[in-house]
């Protein structure tokens, strides 16, 4: 029995992905699992019981990366749940950018009376735009979210230009091939009259944008941060904004000198706001805990490695431990004295940290607890679970 604890508003399609028989949710003492949204978790204590703990969405700065790796914690987030969101606020900030639709409402409510298309006609050539086709838009970032706006964009008939030096294999093949790739951050800076922000927030990336990128920008050009605070430098922003270089600065996110500023638009984090995106994130959430819990495997981690591995044997075991030489020696080595048959093993690292999964045969209880004990002893490793197949306790 796996106990879960829940933080913020979780869509209930995420509790019901639980099943009762093996999960307790909110419902219990110290928690092997955490299910969260935004919930600071710097400010907010947990033990060294905790599992894992999974993000429904994308961003994890509200969560110590840090101190769960030391403690052997996996952090797992929710690429692409809320995307599709992302993307459709991205293209109802674009149009408005284009176009002075919200200032022109606000000033045809003030006149009254029935047809406000008659009374308008005089003052409406104040609120004349612009059209997006054939305009030039700079999408930085190519992943979940950055290829689904460079496709709509596409669609409305811009020319999009792509920058991401990070791209995975994965967003590659879904990125259409008419969308050119610039090699370096300037060559989309240089003449579009949009530029869209789609990175994860990184200390590499902080300030991302700022005065000397600005300055490579085409004037009265428009920028978009639809990504993460910090990836723009907010005094270069106003900056640019104030001298003309930047028409307008639109952002899910601020700060009291962007939000305070004539020519910004900000939205309040609602980019993945929308009931489908809550719940595609609570489900994968869900789902995600649920194959690390029950299997091992670890898949949509921020701080451990990817592994995958078919649960075939009896009994599994998984160890979290510190990348250094020599540790599957002594782990295989401890197994072989207790003469116990490896049927499948896979190890792989991340940095600082590696994780080993190795399937046995079935033992005896007082034989696995005194095993467990002896792979603990050895100083590198962090975390031991031994896992029964969950195959062969099904009633299938």
């Amino acid at each position: 029995m796996f106990n879960i604890k829940t933080y913020n508003v979780i869509a209930q399609e995420g509790i019901d992905a639980f099943p009762e028989e093996h999960y307790r949710v909110n419902n219990g003492q110290d928690p092997d699992a955490l299910l969260i949204r935004s919930q600071d978790m710097h400010a907010t204590p947990f033990g060294r019981q905790v599992l894992a703990i999974a993000r429904a969405g994308a961003g994890v700065n509200n969560i110590p990366l840090d101190q769960c790796t030391k403690q052997g914690t996996v952090v797992f987030n929710t690429p692409g749940s809320n995307a599709n969101a992302v993307k459709e606020l991205m293209v109802a900030m674009l149009v408005l950018s284009a176009r002075p639709v919200i200032p022109a409402i606000a000033w045809a409510k003030k006149l009254g009376g029935g047809d406000v298309s008659v009374s308008t006609e005089k003052g409406k050539n104040h609120f004349a735009g612009t059209e997006l086709l054939g305009k030039k838009i700079g999408v930085i970032g190519l992943g979940n979210v950055g290829s689904r706006v460079a496709r709509a964009a596409l669609n409305l008939g811009m020319n999009v230009v792509g920058y991401d030096p990070f791209i995975s294999v994965d967003s590659a093949w879904r990125l259409s091939n008419s969308i050119p790739r610039a090699k370096q951050l300037r060559d989309v800076l240089a003449d579009a009259d949009y530029v869209t922000i789609h990175i994860p927030y990184t200390e590499k990336n902080r300030n991302l944008i700022g005065a000397e990128e600005l300055a490579q920008m085409k004037d009265g050009a428009v920028l978009f941060n639809y990504s993460r605070h910090g990836i723009v430098d907010d005094d270069a922003v106003c900056d640019a904004l104030d001298s003309g270089k930047l028409r307008q600065y639109a952002t899910d996110f601020s700060s009291p000198k962007i939000l305070q500023h004539p020519k910004t638009v900000v939205t309040p984090h609602i980019g993945g706001t929308t009931h489908q995106a809550e719940v595609n994130g609570a489900k994968q959430g869900a789902q995600t805990l649920r194959r690390f819990l029950e299997t091992g495997e670890i898949i949509n981690s921020v701080n451990f490695p990817t592994v995958e591995m078919g649960f075939s044997a009896p009994l599994r075991l998984t160890m979290i431990h510190q990348n250094v030489p020599n540790m599957v020696g002594q782990i295989t080595t401890i197994l072989a004295q207790h003469r116990l048959n490896i049927t499948n093993m896979i190890n792989r690292s991340r940095n600082e940290i590696a994780y080993t999964v190795i399937d046995i045969d079935a033992v005896p209880d007082s034989q696995l607890v005194k095993l467990q004990e002896e792979l603990r002893r050895i100083k590198p490793v962090i975390r031991v679970r031994a896992l029964a197949n969950p195959k062969e306790n099904s009633d299938d």
